[in-house]
């Protein structure tokens, strides 16, 4: 049987595997398409690379300046570097090269900051990749680790996918040597599913003592943060890894927007941990930001959702202004314009009066008069969290930047 193996995460070419995993479990995806006379749920997922729940930990993670910068390039980019734009690439590239020429842990195969459960934030998605890692890596809902144990009897390197705590994870493991200080070697050896539901594990149905060289690679680790926190590493297929085993707290509050769960405890978390920035003015930074959470669930108007900015996208401008823009269906828009005005700590008045049905250049006005206090509980230039209409929390992400 014809195989090859994606040495850089440990997969092996499966489709027919693949195509059924889709059917598991569907996910809530907004569409941005709303009937005129139904009930619609408010946007659940978030354009972001995904962090698993049980990474969530209380204590407080500690990232330098240029890790930082590196982390910040990453949000907002959907499906661990699959929908990033060439423009997201190049941030994301010249952060991980500023961190390979950054003194960061010296031999990192020979520190024990290397080992543990790593989990994989971004990957560069060569055409050599494999199809298990096309599907299952570029999946938000899944998510994807990867553990190094060299200092015992038995070193080796696995790869996991985790469907769920429910569904269970598929586990891919090689045998590992140190060549150096930054290269690992490992030849593929075993693999199976382990799924919930059944009480026993399901090989994965590669034979890798058939493949020779195909199941043997290499992987380097070019740079270990100082924290043990974060890692950068090159597979020998040439794809570049960006993984962490402590997330930062922007990413933990978008993992529980992207699973549906804990949401409202995540942003109590998110907006404690980060009370120092929060204790200052809070303001309503300029650019577009689209909407990715509410509070609210359901609505019966869409229209008024839309008015009073509980769907879509949030346009604010320098000189007070500020826009509603929403997808409804065929290319229709909504477009909601009106004012801002600081009337408070962190507090803003907002009137949305000027409202139409666009297609095209064309327009179908429509009167509607909305207004609403607006808080920022907090913003920075790439997530923003406020309480606006009837007390409804939001959060937005900034786009386009």
């Amino acid at each position: 049987m014809a195989c090859s193996i994606d040495v850089g995460l440990g997969f092996s070419h499966l489709p027919h595997i693949i195509n059924t995993t889709t059917s598991i479990k569907q996910r809530r995806i907004h569409t941005c398409c709303y009937g005129l006379n139904q009930k619609h749920r408010i946007i659940r997922r978030v354009l972001c690379s995904a962090v698993d729940e049980e990474q969530i930990q209380n204590a407080e993670v500690v990232f330098s300046d240029d890790e930082s910068l590196l982390i910040s390039s990453l949000i907002g980019i959907q499906g661990r570097g699959r929908s990033a734009s060439p423009d997201q690439l190049k941030a994301v590239e010249r952060a991980v090269e500023a961190l390979e020429t950054a003194a960061g842990v010296p031999d990192p195969t020979s520190s024990s900051l290397i080992e543990g459960r790593w989990q994989l934030m971004f990957t560069t998605r060569p055409g050599s990749a494999s199809p298990i890692q096309r599907t299952f890596v570029g999946v938000d809902l899944f998510s994807v680790f990867q553990e190094i144990y060299l200092r015992t009897n038995d070193p080796r390197v696995s790869n996991i996918v985790k469907f769920s705590d429910i569904i269970g994870e598929l586990k891919v493991e090689a045998a590992a040597t140190i060549k150096d200080g930054k290269r690992i070697l490992f030849r593929f050896d075993k693999a199976a599913f382990s799924l919930k539901f059944l009480p026993f594990k399901v090989p994965y149905p590669v034979p890798f003592r058939l493949l020779g060289d195909e199941a043997k690679g290499w992987l380097d680790t070019t740079y270990l943060s100082k924290s043990g926190n974060l890692r950068i590493s090159r597979g020998n297929k040439g794809t570049t890894f960006v993984l962490q085993k402590q997330t930062e707290p922007r990413q933990k509050l978008l993992s529980a927007i992207s699973s549906g769960s804990s949401v409202m405890q995540a942003i109590e978390e998110f907006i404690s941990v980060n009370q120092n920035a929060t204790k200052g003015e809070q303001q309503l930074i300029e650019g577009e930001w689209q909407m990715i959470w509410s509070s609210q669930m359901e609505t019966d108007s869409w229209i008024e959702n839309a008015a009073n900015g509980l769907m879509g996208s949030q346009i604010v401008k320098e000189n007070g202004k500020l826009k509603f823009l929403v997808d409804i269906l065929f290319g229709f828009k909504f477009s909601m314009n009106g004012t801002f005005e600081k009337s408070g700590t962190n507090v803003y008045d907002v009137t949305m009066d000027d409202g139409a049905i666009v297609i095209g250049p064309y327009g179908l006005p429509v009167e509607l008069v909305t207004k609403f206090t607006l808080q920022v509980l907090y913003s920075d230039d790439k997530i923003r969290i406020t309480r606006g209409y009837s007390n409804i929390l939001f959060v937005h992400l900034r786009v386009g930047r």
